[in-house]
């Protein structure tokens, strides 16, 4: 049984769900007092997990000090929250303890990705990543799903442990050592989900969603492997997994997002709507990244346009569809040959 910490009340309260049901002890904290008082009486997040009975073994807390002790702390917040939260977390932490980032995103003006940030902020633990298809809502009824840890070669031990500690009878754990590429393929999805929901919004069909993903798994590898990732990350959980599942499902707000965007809705007010919508400030993100390494991601940039600069979706796809013929090679398939 290991003492597991989790920061943050989502995605995080489904992850302590699963996770106390395995026999661990499980502390879940969030700084709004209101949302614990919520769960302590439902017995359930009916905001961000409606209908996913929480245990009442877990403690649920707004005390960080609370996460004193534990062996894995758990980062499941919202990307621009994660520095703010690692610096409170940082007096309750020994160096021994495992820091276990399931976030999805870019900090805002730094452009770092979540491990990075936290790993600022502690920089003597080991660090690791978890990603891949795995909706909050499934992951809490005890959805059966897969999804993979990445850990940098110098923490590989601690990748171990992790595999061998959170794997449950409804979560299977694979290795990586690629955590840019894990991390990268986490964020820059939720982009592509955006322009399918706007798709779906506008009316268009499977082939037009087809395309999109197909495409924009494209731009996601492209520009990760440029920021130093490894290309077959992205044919499995972190990359293509990760991709079918937000692109697809009624469950992923940036689907939802992209939806209501494409049936008229402005960005702003659809934002306020839905909520957190990763893909939102993760798409400026990539857009900038891909400026300052030139690399080409015609759909991201679409989709900024239509984020924040007003244009309509239907002129998005005729700017998309009219860019001059191409071939579909990509270079870094060429080091498979060699």
């Amino acid at each position: 049984m290991a003492k597991i910490a989790v920061l943050g009340c989502g995605f995080g309260a489904a992850l302590a769900a699963l996770w106390c049901k395995a026999g661990h002890k499980v502390t879940a904290w969030t700084k709004f007092q209101d949302e614990i008082d919520a769960i302590k009486r439902d017995g359930e997040n009916k905001k961000l997990l409606p209908g996913v009975k929480l245990p009442p073994e877990i403690n649920f807390t707004a005390d960080i000090s609370e996460i004193r002790g534990c062996d894995i702390l758990v980062f499941a917040i919202p990307s621009d929250f994660v520095r703010e939260t690692a610096q409170k977390a940082a007096e309750f932490v020994t160096p021994e303890t495992i820091l276990l980032n399931v976030g999805k995103g870019f900090e805002r003006g730094t452009l770092k990705r979540q491990s990075e940030v936290i790993s600022e902020t502690l920089p003597n633990n080991p660090i690791a990543v978890l990603t891949g298809p795995c909706h909050a809502e499934e992951v809490g009824r005890g959805v059966p799903t897969t999804v993979v840890c990445a850990c940098n070669c110098g923490f590989q031990t601690s990748a171990y442990y992790i595999q061998d500690t959170l794997q449950t009878e409804s979560m299977r754990i694979y290795l990586s050592d690629d955590v840019i590429g894990c991390e990268l393929g986490g964020a820059l999805k939720n982009t592509i989900a955006l322009c399918c929901g706007i798709a779906l919004g506008m009316g268009l069909g499977a082939n037009s969603i087809a395309a999109i993903m197909t495409r924009g798994l494209a731009e996601i590898t492209r520009l990760s492997v440029a920021l130093g990732a490894r290309w077959q990350t992205f044919t499995g959980l972190a990359g293509i997994g990760d991709l079918i599942v937000t692109c697809t499902s009624e469950l992923s707000r940036n689907h939802r997002a992209g939806k209501l965007i494409g049936s008229g809705l402005s960005a702003s007010e659809t934002v306020e709507e839905v909520g957190t919508v990763e893909g939102y400030g993760s798409a400026r993100s990539a857009m900038e990244l891909a400026e300052m390494y030139n690399v080409e991601v015609p759909i991201i940039e679409q989709l900024c346009k239509i984020l924040f600069e007003g244009i309509k979706p239907a002129e998005a796809l005729k700017a998309l569809m009219s860019r001059p013929s191409t071939h579909e090679r990509e270079e870094y398939w060429d080091c498979c040959e060699q």
